[in-house]
């Protein structure tokens, strides 16, 4: 076991890591104080009595476990300040964690489908991100995400929705993501919309290989054209696929306490995150959902290393990779890797 003296050391290095989050749902950054409070603010009456109550409830048998009480926390976001209130609860986490750049998904059918309008969760989020980037230096961009267990055409009713708000956001909404349940609703389904997208100018992720079997990667890539994918793990049962990430250095957003959290591993020293970066491929570290499954991005670099023995070398490497994978302008991408090349001569 390492000593407590050791425990701190990697802790403050962490945190000290310049770094960006690239997979984040800021719904799912609602702690169960917060749910509360705003539960009370908008009177709505919660099904559990206390925190502690709604905490015990995150005991998880899958992804669909998962997003049942997520959409239930989702319903006490209500207005422009309610969304604010959330984003910089998590801008205020990240920043601690040592993220300099952010993206941040978010899911707007969840809360249009509540009656709550598409502008009122952008401006709520939006100025959130603005004023953090005047008080710390943090930049961030937001992905707009499709639910994928709901239908291509109201994937196409949330773009026309949300597009009369781009010029006004442009400078942050950058960039289309899919989420939600990969069983039963693989890539293909939104094809067009993705198609859409592209030709609009979106940069293009999406949830494939979590839940979903390596198809779905190899699918999002030849399908959906993205340039990411979120999580992603499972290619590595598929050995051409992981060998052509490798060879064009297509980014994996990893979520290791998520996969833990969600039985998608039964322990993290199982984890395929080591291997896939000692073999090249370009993955990061993400929280994911951290409310939910225990960690924001600092505690899943930690419980990394010590589950998978990284180096921390190695953990400077993935930090590289949040920097490399960002959607970044190669300027300030140059900036944030000159950063972390400083910090890190400084302290290994």
């Amino acid at each position: 076991m390492p000593t407590s003296s050791h425990t701190q050391n990697l802790s403050d290095f962490v945190a000290g890591l310049p770094k960006a989050e690239l997979h984040l749902h800021i719904e799912g950054t609602l702690e169960p104080d917060l749910i509360f409070k705003l539960a009370q603010r908008n009177h709505i009456e919660l099904p559990y009595s206390s925190e502690e109550a709604l905490r015990s409830a995150y005991a998880f048998t899958d992804l669909q476990s998962f997003l049942d009480l997520y959409y239930a926390g989702a319903s006490v976001l209500i207005t422009e300040q309610d969304f604010y209130d959330l984003t910089t609860a998590y801008l205020k986490h990240a920043h601690y964690d040592g993220v300099r750049h952010a993206e941040i998904m978010f899911d707007p059918q969840t809360h249009t489908a509540r009656g709550i309008s598409m502008a009122t969760v952008f401006a709520g989020i939006v100025r959130a991100l603005r004023d953090a980037h005047k008080a710390t230096g943090m930049t961030s961009y937001l992905l707009l995400s499709f639910l994928r267990h709901l239908s291509e055409q109201d994937a196409f009713d949330t773009l026309e929705a949300a597009l009369p708000l781009r010029d006004q956001y442009r400078d942050v909404w950058i960039g289309i993501g899919l989420d939600s349940s990969e069983r039963g609703n693989p890539p293909e389904k939104f094809a067009r919309i993705y198609t859409r997208c592209k030709e609009l100018g979106f940069r293009l992720v999406a949830h494939a290989g979590e839940e979903g079997p390596p198809s779905y990667v190899r699918d999002a890539l030849d399908l959906l054209h993205v340039e990411r994918i979120d999580h992603g793990i499972r290619a590595e049962e598929d050995p051409a696929l992981l060998r052509r990430l490798i060879a064009h250095q297509t980014p994996l957003t990893v979520c290791p306490l998520s996969n833990l959290k969600l039985h998608v591993v039964e322990d993290l020293r199982q984890h395929n995150l080591a291997r896939l970066l000692r073999q090249g491929a370009l993955v990061t570290v993400n929280s994911d959902d951290p409310a939910y499954f225990g960690g924001y991005v600092a505690k899943n670099y930690t419980e990394c290393a010590r589950a998978l023995d990284l180096s921390r070398e190695e953990l400077t490497a993935l930090a590289r990779n949040s920097i490399t994978a960002s959607f970044l302008p190669e300027e300030q991408k140059r900036k944030l890797l000159d950063e972390i090349s400083a910090y890190a001569e400084g302290l290994i």
